[in-house]
This record gives C-alpha cells, structure tokens and sequence, in this order.
C-alpha cells in the first residue's frame, strides 16, 4: 500500500485538476449560450435564402447557368476542415480530421486532394501533407461575417479560375450540448436544383432572375460558409463543456477513492502502532 505522503499528493493533484475542469466548464457553458443563441438566429435566414435562390433557379433554363455551377471533371479537389484551435473538447477535433481522412483516401482517391484548415487542430493534421493551402486559424480571433466572406471570396475564385474543380467543407454541425453531427457539404460547384412543379411562378421580376441569382449565388455562398463555421464554433463550446462535465465527476469519483484509500492506509498506520505498544507492554510485564 502507498505511503500516506504519497497519497495526500494525489488527493492535493486530483482536486486542483477538478477545479480546473468546473472552470472550464463553466466557461464553455457562458460562451456556448451566445454561440448557440447567434446560429439559432442565422439559420431561418440562411434557410430562407437558399429556398428563394433555389425557387429562382427552378425557373431558369440549362443553357443559363451561373459560372459557380460549372460541372466539369473532378481532378482537383480542395476540401475545407473547420476545427477548432484549442483541444480538451472530447472527440471534436479528432472526428472532423478522421472524416476529412476518409474522404481522401476513399471518395478521392484519384483525385488530387489539397486541404484548406480553418482551426489550428487541422492545419497540424495536415500540414505534413504538404497540401495545405491557406491556414485560416486567426478566423477565430474575430469572427465576423465580414472576415468569413473574405474566405468565401477566394473559394469562389479558385473555382471559377479552374484551380479546383470541386470544394467541399466539413463542420461539425450544432445539435445541442451533448450532440455535434459531422456534415460534409458541397460548397461548389452548386448543386443542381430540381424544378419544383409546386412553385410559384407568377412574379414579374426586375431585373431579370438570371441577373438576381448572380447577385444572390456569391452572398447565399458566403452565408452557406458563416453557418457552417458557427454551427463549428457553438458545437466546439458543447463539446468542450461535456467533455469538462465528464473529466470533472471522474475526478470527483478518483478523488473519493483516494480519500477512501488515504483513510484506510492511516487507519492500518495507527493499528500497527497500537499493536507495538500493547506487544512491547507485554513483553515488559512477561
């Protein structure tokens, strides 16, 4: 059995380790209700956005399509991991770069694959690769819908360009605290929009909708990108605060233990000693 030092040493380790798991906690669960509250308010209008440029697209004919709609063969793929720049938030990072892994190595495996990181945990990935092009962490340090166009921007224009003929992003989708669903969306070329024999046409439109889809496709792509790393961003806080949650009764529980075991091992100490005073009494009186 230990010594009681050495026990009172891990008793001492352990509970300074809980407290900083509660306060880590605690600061994932303050910043998780205003992430949480910012996509919950983005989504309705994304939505709504998609639905109005897909309703116009439905009306358009073949011949008429956008320059980000291009479908051309697949040779070069760029794909974009959003992770986070810290760790300590359970499987978070790790899920996002094994997803990002397998696409490589099975979807794309003829293809040319480069990868754009958005999160320090994904440009270390992948940076031995040699095949990052741009590492976007500081994102995170303002993240605004201003700096996510930006990005958004050079997407488009490597695209358009022909420097890659595909780009999808993969987010960890925010589901609730607890819950973070990995999403693997294609960012470009747009995806192809069945017409809707339900949708209603009469509308007279000015300018034309061929001209309003091409001042909607760039913003509805950029949107697209914001709710992507925002839903990452308030999944990363509840993945975080879940993980803190867990590390914090483990603690609590081995805590318990070592107290249990501190108190055994002192009580078998002062059994030990009451034995050798009553045995050297003994001897004395024998």
């Amino acid at each position: 059995m230990a010594n009681l030092k050495e026990i009172r040493n891990r008793i001492s380790s352990v509970s300074s380790t809980m407290q900083i798991t509660s306060a880590m906690k605690m600061v994932s669960a303050a910043k998780l209700k205003k992430a949480q509250d910012a996509i919950t308010a983005m989504r309705p209008y994304s939505n709504k956005l998609t639905e109005l440029l897909q309703s116009l697209s439905a009306t358009l004919d073949e011949d008429s399509g956008s320059k980000y709609a291009e479908q051309r063969e697949v040779n070069k793929v760029l794909i974009v991991a959003v992770t986070s720049n810290r760790g300590l938030a359970g499987a978070f990072n790790s899920n996002i770069i094994k997803q990002v892994s397998k696409l490589t190595k099975d979807t794309y495996a003829n293809q040319d694959v480069s990868y754009l990181a958005i999160g320090k945990k994904a440009n270390d990935a992948f940076k031995k690769t040699n095949k990052v092009i741009a590492n976007k962490s500081d994102l995170y340090d303002d993240l605004t819908f201003e700096n996510v166009s930006e990005i958004a921007e050079m997407l488009m224009e490597k695209f358009v360009s022909g420097e890659f003929d595909k780009i999808e992003v993969v987010y960890n989708h925010f589901k609730n605290a607890a819950t973070q669903v990995i999403l693997t969306e294609q960012f470009l070329p747009i995806v192809p929009v069945e017409s809707d024999e339900n949708v209603n046409l009469d509308y007279v439109f000015e300018p034309s909708k061929l001209e309003i889809i091409e001042a909607l496709i760039p913003k509805s792509l950029k949107t697209q990108l914001y709710k992507g790393i925002r839903d990452s961003f308030a999944s990363e806080h509840g993945a975080r605060m879940t993980a803190m949650h867990k590390a914090t009764d483990n603690a609590t529980e081995l805590r318990d233990q070592l107290k249990l075991t501190y108190n055994k091992a002192r009580q078998a100490a002062i059994t030990n000693e009451i034995l050798e005073i009553v045995g050297g009494a003994e001897a004395l009186n024998n």
